[in-house]
């Protein structure tokens, strides 16, 4: 993949932003609010003061001495009473005292929310309020709900000549947006800031008065950025570029360059624009306040390169420039060497194929291509894929039982044509499952050893997929992480190398993360965005079809990942046609006053709910035996720009929303959005921009073709669909008569084996066989990079690929009349020939002719043919099979289809059967049907039926009896049992006598 370039640093326009949320434009200060002040202050007054001093007039309630047995005997007095009571209000004091206290010290700090005093919950909030209501009066946004003031950051922080140290990772640039943003006192700093700011609007820049700026190490976890030293120092955040075109491509101190503008490190050296006001500035070199002559040395050393500079920068306004690696390579997860570069997994097998060109793409295969979208989205594949094989599973289950029309037949799904075609084909040679399975077990068995540990759930801002392994970032160090997680470049970073998540088992606990979403890619490491803790707005900036892409992207992977238990994705200004993807997770709202309405609703609901419960955030609910569905996140993605007032009304939600479990993602046309804690935009190109998060990612998008092929899967597979619902003719129609003898036949149903071909080479049969076994359960024509996926689902080449089809087709052979028996139809898709079939087939054919063929007017034929039909079945689909192969199954629904035909089979022969009363003749069709369907309650019934029609009751007591016996500790199901009431009444008593 190419080098990251910083044509996004330098072009014209401002770009994208990731700053510290600004105070929200809210009303002035009122009369009202300085009233609020006061009385907040003297019932602080009162509280903290009056209620201790009228306490010790009372004098001190408890003994002065040990207490004794005589003092235990004595009588009970009004004495007695009061001194209990006192000593209640003493420990009420005390509680509400320590409340204030940690209000005020949050308030203060900034940073994070306040920690509970255990078991004072209404005590705590009548603190919160007050102590906000009194730091109020000094704030720019003036009707801050208790709570909710945490849109701010710590300005005290700013103001420190701190470093961007955090641009090395994403980890601390994450790191800066705190947990909890801030509260109402860093909205009285900000103010003053503000204030400064707006004094210092008319700019006096002097060309000669050269200033410089020292980046000094971080303290804490506060780090600084181009961005807030330009806001800090310039009085606007947007006039980086400036601090960055002063100094790119200058050596610094350390032998290093500035080449990109989210890169910066300690002990820097920074020329500044000649209006740079406050802070630790140098006027001149020589002149260093407070600095060793080392450090004044350096200054003036960079200082002289400042001309030279100029002149270089002047020709290069908009180039790549000169990439420092040793910075950039650490704006993604220090990443392990791969263990064997040729057994990648799928996902990074197809990393050279995710950013191919169209144009190669078709020439690659043959004229034609396969959305490149999703070739480059494998966990967003991975979803949709298996949402639509259960999906069409459900159709097919429902068709058997009547539930669509009582209709009965082949059940077979509609098969795509079309764009919905290439579409499936990408989502299978796109998809990753075993990604995603690993990617689940990991965080659920991390979630497990954290409860075992008694120890909460880190604050996870992203994950990060390179080369397997999954890397964490934390929005602050949590301490070690639990075996075999390990500590991954700094304590941010929580790592699970592949082989270590691979020996994780299934475990019965909440999806600590189900707020992960991908992004994208960056130095082939794919970025997956939790948005529930993000501590504000995400807004997306970029034109409109471009951000719709992103949306899309982003909706359809929440609502079908494989990673997350239950969600509610609430989707505004677009996506109206993605709800048939997971109608019980998706709902569409048709403005921004509804949605404003039921997140105001829900932000009630949800913050009782924690305060009842008695947690602090979601994290804390979804482990140990706290969890519960309450804590499913709930994601807004808002495609369309708000309005002023709706944006403030959004950042006020979206202000505790991390901690509730509730995320914003945001379209804006312009980039500026009142809330917005990260900022991001998307480009014509697709790359996703977060400069200052030091992000340049290769966007996942669905764009509008793609989005519309994927919801007509879904629409043909909705089992309520009627007419559209599953078909009930068979794909492909074989020649049943004498006639008919094809010249290959294969056996699939039961163990494989194949008649008319000589058995290949001893190495190559397993993968030719294989192969032939996809073609032939897929009539239709199989896209030549399916097969190859499905066959190397870790990755392999062309040329190996076609050497493989060359083999096949060899093997095969041609018809007598030349042509040969494995071709390639229009659409490039390798597709047998009619002489090449498969007992599945036949077994199609010989149904569709019994039940809507010759059979319907010949009762002698129907007869003949559905016994010959269930004369073929064997056992299950590709019975024996090796070991370690035929996994595109999982993605197959055959295995769902042929249980199914083989029941029907069974209940149409029985039916024959008893039309002349031969009971006889019906129980075994349906016990040769039970073999490969024996979960079919239909089956069942009518075994129930014909026995009972042989008159033999003690032969119906004992099927009756293995029936309870199969059913275990869930019992018969209701229909089975009426049933048996019915045709046996006294069942219950003689299965009682049997066991």
């Amino acid at each position: 993949m190419a080098r990251r370039t910083t044509s996004s640093s330098t072009g014209s326009s401002p770009g994208p932003r990731n700053r510290t949320p600004q105070p929200l434009p809210r009303r002035r200060r009122t009369f009202g609010d300085f009233i609020k002040a006061f009385f907040a202050f003297i019932a602080l007054i009162v509280l903290l003061v009056g209620v201790p001093a009228a306490l010790s007039t009372l004098g001190w309630p408890l003994p002065s001495g040990s207490p004794s047995l005589d003092w235990l005997r004595q009588e009970i007095t009004a004495g007695t009473f009061l001194n209990v009571l006192t000593v209640l209000v003493w420990f009420a004091w005390a509680q509400f005292t320590a409340c204030v206290l940690v209000e005020m010290k949050a308030a203060v700090s900034g940073v994070g929310v306040p920690n509970r005093v255990p078991g004072a919950g209404p005590s705590q909030l009548l603190a919160r309020q007050l102590v906000a209501a009194l730091l109020l009066v000094g704030a720019t946004a003036a009707s801050f709900a208790p709570g909710l003031s945490q849109l701010g950051q710590q300005l005290q922080e700013n103001q420190r000549p701190t470093v961007a140290a955090a641009q090395q990772t994403p980890a601390g640039l994450l790191g800066q947006q705190e947990q909890a943003a801030s509260s109402a006192a860093a909205a009285l700093a900000e103010q003053a800031v503000n204030a400064a700011h707006a004094a210092e609007s008319g700019r006096t820049a002097d060309s000669g008065d050269t200033k410089y700026y020292r980046i000094q190490p971080p303290e804490g976890r506060h780090h600084d950025s181009l961005w807030e030293i330009a806001e800090r120092h310039l009085g606007d955040g947007r006039r980086y570029k400036e601090i960055y075109q002063l100094n790119k491509d200058r050596a610094q101190p350390d032998g290093s360059k500035l080449s990109e503008a989210s890169l910066i490190r300690p002990g820097w050296i920074l020329e500044m624009p000649g209006d740079a006001r406050g802070g630790d500035l140098v006027e001149m070199p020589d002149e260093a306040p407070e600095v060793s002559k080392e450090v004044q040395q350096q200054i003036s050393d960079y200082s002289r390169t400042g001309d030279n500079h100029q002149q270089q920068g002047s020709g290069q306004q908009g180039g790549s420039g000169s990439v420092d690696h040793d910075t950039a390579r650490i704006t993604v997860p220090e990443q392990r060497p791969a263990p064997d570069q040729g057994r990648q997994s799928q996902s990074q097998g197809q990393q050279g194929q995710e950013h191919a060109t169209p144009a190669a793409e078709a020439g690659d295969d043959g004229g034609f291509g396969l959305p490149q979208a999703l070739l480059g989205a494998p966990l967003l594949a991975a979803g949709l894929l298996g949402a639509l094989g259960r999906r069409r599973r459900q159709a097919l289950w429902q068709s058997a039982l009547g539930a669509v029309g009582g209709r009965r037949g082949m059940m077979e799904p509609p098969t795509p044509t079309g764009t919905a075609a290439d579409v499936q084909d990408a989502l299978l040679v796109g998809a990753d499952p075993e990604g995603v399975r690993v990617l689940d077990r990991s965080l659920r068995g991390l979630a497990a050893a954290l409860a075992e540990e008694s120890r909460p759930l880190p604050t996870v801002y992203a994950a990060w997929m390179s080369n397997g392994d999954l890397h964490l970032q934390l929005a602050q160090p949590a301490g070690r992480p639990p075996a075999p997680w390990q500590l991954g470049q700094d304590q941010t970073f929580w790592m699970l190398a592949r082989a270590d998540a691979e020996r994780y088992e299934d475990v019965d606990t909440a999806a600590p993360y189900p707020g992960l979403v991908s992004l994208g890619t960056m130095d082939d490491s794919r970025l997956l965005l939790n948005l529930e803790s993000v501590p504000g707005i995400v807004s997306l900036s970029g034109s409109e079809e471009d951000r719709a892409g992103v949306f899309a992207s982003v909706a359809a992977e929440l609502a079908t990942n494989g990673w997350s238990d239950r969600m509610t994705i609430t989707l505004v200004g677009f996506g109206q046609d993605l709800t048939p993807l997971a109608p019980n997770r998706l709902r569409h709202l048709d403005d921004i006053e509804a949605l404003v309405e039921t997140m105001e609703a829900e932000t009630r609901q949800r913050r009782g709910a924690l305060g009842a419960a008695g947690h602090d955030s979601v994290l804390t609910g979804r482990t140990g035996p706290a969890q519960h569905t309450r804590w499913a996140p709930h994601l807004v993605l808002l495609a369309a720009e708000p309005s002023a007032e709706d944006a403030v009304k959004l950042a006020e939600l979206a202000s505790d929303a991390s901690r509730l479990g509730i995320g914003y993602l945001v379209g804006t046309e312009s980039g500026d959005l009142p809330g917005a804690a990260w900022e991001m935009e998307i480009t014509g190109e697709g790359k996703l921009l977060a400069p200052l998060l030091g992000l340049e990612l290769d966007a996942q998008l669905l764009p509008v073709a793609q989005q519309r092929a994927v919801v007509e899967l879904f629409v043909e597979a909705d089992p309520e669909g009627g007419d559209n619902g599953p078909a009930s003719d068979p794909p492909f129609l074989v020649d049943i008569s004498e006639q008919g003898r094809p010249a290959v036949y294969a056996r699939l149903v039961g163990p494989y084996e194949i008649i008319g071909l000589d058995t290949p080479d001893g190495e190559r049969s397993p993968l030719l066989h294989e192969a032939l076994a996809l073609l032939l359960l897929h009539r239709e024509g199989v896209h030549p990079r399916v097969l190859s996926s499905a066959l190397w689902p870790r990755g392999v080449t062309e040329d190996v690929r076609d050497a493989l089809v060359e083999r096949l087709r060899a093997w095969l052979g041609n018809d007598p009349d030349g042509t040969p028996r494995l071709g390639t139809d229009s659409t490039g898709r390798l597709k047998l020939a009619k002489s090449v079939v498969s007992d599945l087939d036949v077994l199609r054919s010989l149904y569709h002719e019994a039940t809507q063929g010759r059979g319907v007017d010949s009762r002698a034929v129907r007869g003949r043919l559905l016994t010959d039909a269930l004369v073929l079945v064997r056992g299950p689909l590709l019975a024996e099979r090796p070991a370690g192969r035929y996994g595109w199954l999982t993605h197959e629904i055959i295995d769902a289809q042929l249980p199914l035909l083989v029941a029907d089979i069974g209940l149409a022969l029985s039916a024959f059967h008893l039309e002349k009363n031969r009971a006889g003749k019906a129980i075994e069709a349906l016990n040769a049907a039970l073999g490969s369907a024996p979960g079919d309650e239909r089956l069942w019934h009518e075994l129930l039926r014909a026995t009972h029609a042989t008159g033999d009751e003690a032969r119906l007591q004992r099927l009756a009896a293995d029936l309870v016996s199969r059913s275990g500790a869930r019992g018969l199901p209701p229909r089975t049992e009426a049933l048996l009431d019915e045709l046996l009444p006294s069942w219950r008593s003689g299965v009682a006598a049997v066991g």
